[in-house]
């Protein structure tokens, strides 16, 4: 049986994801299975808050090199969660 702590896989701390806080939006990044209906479940449960909306989408990997040999890295699931007025997440 899949748990919320299965879907979300951590909390995405960046400049650019802590700039949307003010406005309720916080990035996670989750698993590429999970749709919004799970995942709005799961940040429920584990934070404790109401979700208003959630948005998905996949982060393609980016392309590396080293020397001669060239790959890329793992593309990812991301979900940006706005939550209900007077909810936030505390980040530490």
């Amino acid at each position: 049986m899949i748990t919320c702590y299965d879907i979300i896989k951590t909390l995405v701390r960046t400049e650019k994801s802590a700039s949307l806080e003010p406005e309720r939006k916080y990035c996670f990044r989750v698993s590429p299975k999970a749709n919004k209906i799970e995942v709005k479940k799961a940040v429920g449960e584990i934070y404790k808050v109401k979700v208003e909306s959630v948005n998905t989408y996949i982060v393609r990997g980016k392309l590396k090199r080293v020397r001669r040999e060239q790959g890329s890295t793992t593309p990812w699931k991301k979900a940006v969660v706005t939550l209900k007025e007077g909810h936030k997440i505390e980040v530490t």
